[in-house]
């Protein structure tokens, strides 16, 4: 009996044993679970309602900051433009205007030029703006903006505005003094003749960079595709040409056409003889004299839609590889004094990429100094064309590429070789 009872009084002790520690074991489980981890210190339970849904919405890139100045949330937009690092603040500004804002509750808004995430092109920074506000008793909210573009777009804005002013002033001074030495020399016929002449030549040219900023303006601002219709190559092409056979005519310049008959393209008509005109103009003027000048169209395989590549060739003083890079900027000018002489106001070739791109295309530049240049024009072809436009209202964006292609490449208007020219038109 003594043995027994012994085992017994054993058995209920270890029992007893057993539940406390399960019990234990509950309690410190649940303990463990209740106690705030480092990870759900971060998480969105930790916003005020409804916080976390209207970041999600805004365009700005958000962070939200702790007491302990960690990264509680943030938006992929913050971690693409580098604001947050390993969970935290990236940019030592931000983080002191956020530490400022948290000790007094005041908003807070700065302005700053970030180097780009893995060192940019070139030196490039990031312009941004940063607001700071207090959201709740414990966080801060950042907000940054991106402001590259828009500062990029200003800066357009203004040399464009600057460079209008100077162009005009130009041609306005020059016509204002010629006045006074008209007045000056009324008793001297020759020299009223030759003074009137010279105001002519540059009221001509005021005319002229007038009408080209009204067409730029014009195809900035409107749609292409609104009024769009099957345009003939070949009209366009005889359009360009009449355009400059009296220029073409005074050097004794060859205007030579040819490449595939019956080709169509789909827009504006008015805006692509504009464009067209004006590369035939740019070789004109820019080729010696008893040189030849052609115009030669094709068609070409494309994803979405076969293209029409319309190409003219001068054998000209060519582009250097820098000046590429340049050429469609607006008032830009390779060589000033000849575009004086010339009566260029480096406004054609801003209009024809911005015709190109409005109506999905694109224009290209071939040019070896000495040897002439080929500007490109490939535009869609009608049919594709008029069914995309039907079928969907995408817009393109207003850059082309303005890549020049290696000067060690062959010629592109000689891959027309395969179809000859027509006869050469040789203007008197």
């Amino acid at each position: 009996m003594n043995v027994n009872a012994a085992i017994a009084a054993v058995a209920a002790l270890a029992g007893l044993c057993t539940g406390v520690i399960a019990m234990l074991a509950f309690r410190w489980s649940e303990r463990e679970q209740a106690k705030p981890t480092r990870s759900s210190l971060h998480t969105d339970a930790v916003l005020p309602p409804g916080v976390d849904t209207v970041l999600s919405v805004l365009r700005s890139s958000a962070v939200v900051l702790d007491e302990a100045d960690a990264v509680v949330k943030a938006s992929s937009a913050a971690y693409a433009l580098g604001l947050v690092r390993g969970g935290k603040l990236a940019v030592e500004p931000m983080l002191a205007m956020a530490r400022e804002t948290r000790r007094d509750g005041e908003i807070r808004q700065i302005e700053l030029d970030l180097a780009r995430r893995g060192g940019g092109r070139g030196g490039d920074a990031l312009a941004v703006s940063a607001r700071v506000a207090p959201l709740g008793s414990r966080l801060v909210l950042l907000l940054v903006e991106d402001l590259t573009e828009a500062r990029r777009i200003e800066a357009v804005r203004r040399d464009f505005v600057a460079n209008v002013s100077h162009e005009l002033k130009t041609p306005t001074g020059a016509l204002s003094l010629l006045s006074e030495a008209v007045m000056d020399a009324s008793d001297d016929p020759e020299a009223v003749t030759r003074f009137a002449g010279r105001m002519q030549v540059e009221a001509t040219r005021l005319t002229s960079l007038v009408q080209e900023l009204i067409d730029l303006s014009r195809v900035q601002n409107d749609d292409p595709l609104e009024d769009a219709e099957p345009v003939r190559v070949d009209e366009l092409v005889a359009e360009a040409i009449d355009r400059c056979r009296h220029q073409a005519g005074t050097k004794h310049i060859t205007m030579a056409t040819g490449g595939t008959a019956e080709l169509h393209v789909w827009g504006n008509r008015g805006q692509l003889a504009a464009a067209l005109g004006n590369l035939v103009e740019n070789a004109v003027n820019y080729s010696p004299a008893r040189t030849r000048v052609g115009i030669a169209a094709r068609r070409i395989p494309a994803t979405g839609g076969d293209l029409i590549e319309i190409a003219v060739t001068d054998q000209g003083i060519g582009i250097s590889e820098k000046d590429r890079e340049r050429i469609f900027e607006r008032f830009y000018r390779v060589d000033p004094a000849r575009s004086r002489q010339t009566g260029g106001t480096g406004l054609g070739l801003a209009i024809v990429k911005h015709v190109a791109a409005s109506h999905g295309g694109e224009v290209t530049v071939w040019s070896a100094e000495g040897q002439g240049s080929t500007f490109t024009l490939r535009l869609p072809e009608a049919g594709a064309a008029r069914d995309r436009d039907r079928s969907s209202s995408e817009s393109y964006e207003t850059g082309a590429d303005l890549d020049g292609e290696d000067a060690d490449q062959d010629r592109p208007y000689e891959t027309f070789s395969n179809e000859p020219l027509s006869a050469p038109e040789v203007l008197p």
